[in-house]
């Protein structure tokens, strides 16, 4: 996928630095030039209002807007000055947000998946009964979801690691693009196609 510098994202903390979206890199200039925001450099957590970050001269490599006479970095992270709330949402149940719930993990034998090792298991089988959802549904390794087959753990005499639950959820739910420099504001990062129940 093909993002331009306009349509990077820009992480949004709030007062408490805490991650609460993310937006395009437009909206995000927006707020800090109207003064509801400041960038955060995430190299040092310094904060710049608009006047600052535009005094700034970009570096070889940043990726920068132009304006009239002078080039402005687009910011990765921004803190909204007079938010303070986390907002209350829910995780969609989809592929993404469960791996990364389980850390790409097997949650019966314990091994680190890739990508195109990974599977969904019904905990309860579809033919059992068993619905998609985040209570009923784990990662697991094609070896271990062919043992288990049509039958509950119980059943196969499978042990899972945890029990499973829905996720709680954070601001990177819904993006695709992900900057290096989020880490230290966010720990988990999650995927968005929806399942079907």
């Amino acid at each position: 996928m093909t993002v331009t510098v306009l349509q990077r994202p820009t992480l949004v903390l709030n007062k408490a630095w805490q991650p609460v979206q993310v937006q395009p890199v437009t909206e995000a200039l927006r707020k800090v030039f109207v003064g509801t925001a400041r960038v955060v450099d995430p190299s040092d957590y310094s904060q710049y209002t608009w006047e600052d970050w535009a005094a700034l001269r970009p570096e070889e490599g940043d990726l920068c807007i132009n304006l009239v006479g002078t080039k402005i970095r687009i910011p990765e992270v921004i803190t909204v000055v007079t938010y303070d709330r986390t907002p209350r949402r829910t995780v969609s149940f989809n592929r993404r947000n469960l791996f990364t719930r389980d850390r790409w993990t097997c949650q019966y034998c314990n091994k680190r998946l890739k990508k195109n090792e990974i599977t969904m298991d019904h905990i309860v089988p579809r033919v059992q009964g068993g619905e998609g959802s985040f209570e009923n549904c784990v990662a697991a390794c094609g070896r271990c979801n062919h043992r288990k087959a049509g039958r509950t753990p119980k059943q196969a005499r499978m042990t899972l690691l945890t029990v499973p639950k829905a996720p709680r959820w954070g601001p990177l739910f819904h993006c695709e693009f992900v900057l290096d420099s989020w880490e230290k504001f966010v720990s988990e990062m999650y995927w968005n196609v929806p399942l079907k129940k």
